[in-house]
């Protein structure tokens, strides 16, 4: 065969990074998933990040967790939907943030930006072990529960170790 016709999200399943962090769920105000995100990753408040990190690069995301001891490792994906996703994350037994398109249809996922960039929304969430964390809720629920598995993926991050060689 020329090519793979898949990979796993990470490339062993014996890392253990933040497992056991004790993660306090935060309900967002406004449209501030990933600073909240950030927040509920450190104990700081939503507004220390905003205005800091651009919503849209996962670098400054990771740049501002740094001094907290984490950054954030890309893992391998696509659009499928995040159920494609979530048993191989459950497995891995660790901290993770999920990005997902919140529209419903595929063609709008597809669209051309409008004229002032927009496409669609999207949205951030923790997964810790097999809980999602949801900003938008405030609420920690299992993701077997959790909405977010219908919808596309944007990105997915692990949540590792400052320094880590896979990190942004």
């Amino acid at each position: 065969m020329p090519y793979d016709m898949t990979t796993n999200l990470w490339p062993n399943s014996v890392d253990s990074f933040f497992r056991d962090l004790v993660i306090q769920p935060i309900t967002q105000h406004g449209p501030h998933c990933v600073s909240t995100s950030l927040a509920m990753l450190t104990g700081k408040s939503p507004e220390f990040f905003q205005g800091v990190v651009n919503t849209q690069d996962p670098v400054s995301w990771s740049e501002e967790l740094k001094p907290f001891g984490m950054q954030l490792a890309s893992c391998a994906s696509d659009i499928r939907r995040l159920a494609f996703y979530v048993e191989e994350l459950a497995d891995l037994d660790d901290l993770f943030a999920l990005c997902y398109y919140t529209e419903d249809d595929p063609a709008g996922l597809l669209a051309d930006p409008d004229d002032f960039g927009w496409v669609c929304g999207s949205h951030i969430v923790i997964m810790q072990r097999d809980h999602i964390l949801d900003p938008a809720k405030g609420t920690r629920e299992p993701v077997w529960e959790h909405p977010c598995r219908y919808h596309h993926t944007k990105r997915i991050f692990r949540v590792v170790p400052t320094g880590h060689q896979r990190g942004l």
